[in-house]
């Protein structure tokens, strides 16, 4: 082993207790792409929330979401889903805050909810394919 030390072992790792507390508390806020995508496959026990604008999601959203931005996430808007209903909140990935912005609202209007991490780029990360709209639209 070297003699020095990396900023990797700098600070000594979580006792395997506490890291145990930790991660299994992250998995109750957190939920990745993987497991929306074969949720969604399965017959979703969630509501997918695209939290971003009309206009970004019209361009591109994970098929099966609905579009409700962040700014928009008031009581009156959740009327058509059971007080227990989880809601999953996505933005479009690790650089945007609007997933977190949306749980927030949600967790103040005491809903479940979790965030797909990774967002939009976890989802083509993950090699799954967007919706547009106008690729939904039915052809005449």
């Amino acid at each position: 082993m070297p003699s020095t030390r990396t900023h990797v072992t700098t600070i000594p790792a979580a006792p395997a207790f506490a890291a145990e507390a930790h991660f299994a508390a992250e998995l109750t806020f957190e939920t990745d792409c993987w497991d929306v995508h074969d949720g969604l496959r399965k017959g979703p026990d969630f509501v997918l929330l695209d939290v971003r604008s009309p206009a970004l999601f019209a361009m591109s959203h994970v098929p099966g979401a609905i579009n409700l931005p962040h700014g928009k996430i008031v009581e009156s808007k959740l009327a058509a889903w059971p007080e227990g209903t989880l809601f999953v909140t996505y933005c479009a990935g690790p650089h945007c805050n609007g997933a977190a912005r949306g749980a927030l609202r949600l967790a103040r209007l005491g809903r479940p909810v979790k965030i797909m991490a990774g967002g939009v780029a976890g989802w083509l990360d993950e090699g799954f394919e967007l919706n547009s709209l106008a690729s939904e639209v039915p052809a005449a």
